[in-house]
């Protein structure tokens, strides 16, 4: 007889932030804004995964990485000020705004329900 194993799925919600592009990148050029896209577990307000709008698939998996297991309970600043320290990008500015809107957006929402 085949053993069935139950995985608890996580609850999770997806969220969302974006701002205007800094002009002269090529972000602004292809897409004018700047997004950022975050999955996260409602139990412990931890980021399971986050997307961001950018161009090349290395900056796009370098932020996806530095986002992961963030625990959110710290609060937005923490999480900008560890992309200020790793990214040194003319976008990184535009990234913490949307990082500030989404972890405000989830928060405000969570505590609507």
């Amino acid at each position: 007889m085949e053993k069935m194993i139950k995985i608890k799925a996580r609850e999770t919600v997806m969220v969302t932030g974006y701002a205007p592009a800094p002009r002269g990148t090529a972000m602004h050029h292809q897409f004018g804004h700047v997004g950022v896209i975050f999955e996260i577990d409602l139990s412990n307000d931890t980021i399971v995964d986050g997307e961001f709008t950018f161009v090349t698939n290395l900056a796009k998996d370098f932020y996806a990485r530095l986002v992961q297991g963030h625990d959110l309970k710290d609060g937005p600043e923490a999480l900008c000020n560890k992309i200020r320290s790793k990214c040194w990008t003319p976008s990184t500015e535009a990234i913490v705004a949307c990082v500030k809107i989404a972890v405000q957006r989830y928060f405000d929402t969570k505590g609507n329900m």
